[in-house]
């Protein structure tokens, strides 16, 4: 059962306090399987709109339902970085807000058949679209050690990602890498530190799921474009379940309130600095309760912005 993170933080936020924001265009980058977007549903006026997109077949289908109930909805294929293409062809000019909710859904974990989890046995796909794109296990056959470490270090922050990306190309040298429990098992022996509590195996397919799905530069291209997408007061609203991804949201909304920079005795006002956002509130984590019903929000992270200018 997918439990939607920050439900009501995440709603409240993008939706503020303003009665006529109730009336605005929205847009949920992350469908999944709806949760934010039906919250959004109920609080917009009969004259708001929301559009969503996912790139998973799955939440597509149940986003077509929601199409079917409620003609404010409409939702899209595809990656929330081509969102400047989507919003123009429902002849919407700007957003009064955007949602992301990052990461992998529920829904995704546990079915094996999608290859995101070492909990079941199943084919080593990691997409989230498995219609499109390269599989984790197709990349895996195919790319080198120094590639296979990069992904590991870069993406999953793993320590030990030489070691461990030789330990793959020379499994798969003698049998092809195909399944999540077998490569769970080739990371597994290759890693000297296990940490207690937590699977050897947790960093490497993050990482890979991350490359595979280009989720970071996806990420990135949403961050270069959304200041044309928003309109002034429009917010930003971004929940992270990864250093990586947190990091660069930090760093964008930092850049965006602080403006230009400019070196150290230049005279120019603070109102010439071109700052183009500012930060509502402190960083969001989930609440004991909520972590407790809930493991996956335990890692969670919401940050929100809004465009001044």
């Amino acid at each position: 059962m997918h439990e939607t993170v920050l439900l009501h933080e995440a709603v409240d936020a993008l939706l503020g306090d303003d009665d006529q924001r109730l009336h605005g265009s929205y847009a949920d980058g992350t469908f999944g399987r709806g949760g934010h977007s039906a919250e959004i549903l109920k609080r917009l006026s009969e004259r708001g709109r929301l559009i969503a997109t996912d790139k998973d077949p799955q939440a597509i289908a149940t986003g077509k339902e929601f199409e079917q109930q409620d003609s404010r909805f409409a939702i899209v294929q595809g990656s929330f970085a081509d969102l400047k293409n989507f919003i123009a062809d429902k002849n919407i000019a700007s957003l009064d807000g955007i949602l992301l909710d990052l990461g992998v859904s529920s829904p995704q974990l546990d079915q094996a058949e999608r290859g995101f989890s070492f909990m079941r046995d199943g084919y080593l796909d990691m997409r989230m679209n498995p219609d499109a794109g390269q599989s984790a296990a197709e990349w895996i056959a195919e790319a080198k050690v120094p590639e296979i470490r990069k992904v590991l270090k870069e993406f999953g922050d793993e320590r030990y990602a030489l070691r461990i990306a030789e330990a793959i190309v020379a499994e798969r040298d003698k049998n092809p890498i195909t399944t999540t429990l077998h490569l769970q098992k080739v990371v597994a022996e290759a890693h000297p530190a296990w940490e207690r509590g937590k699977n050897p195996a947790t960093k490497a397919f993050q990482g890979i799921r991350i490359f595979i799905n280009n989720e970071l530069g996806d990420l990135e291209d949403l961050l270069n474009q959304a200041l044309d997408l928003l309109s002034i007061g429009g917010r930003l609203v971004v929940i992270s379940f990864h250093s990586l991804e947190d990091r660069m949201v930090k760093r964008f909304i930092k850049q965006q309130v602080r403006g230009d920079v400019l070196p150290a005795g230049v005279p120019i006002l603070d109102s010439q600095l071109n700052k183009r956002m500012k930060q509502i509130g402190k960083a969001v984590r989930a609440g004991s309760a909520e972590v407790e019903g809930n493991v996956r929000s335990r890692s969670a992270i919401m940050r929100v912005a809004e465009k001044i200018a």
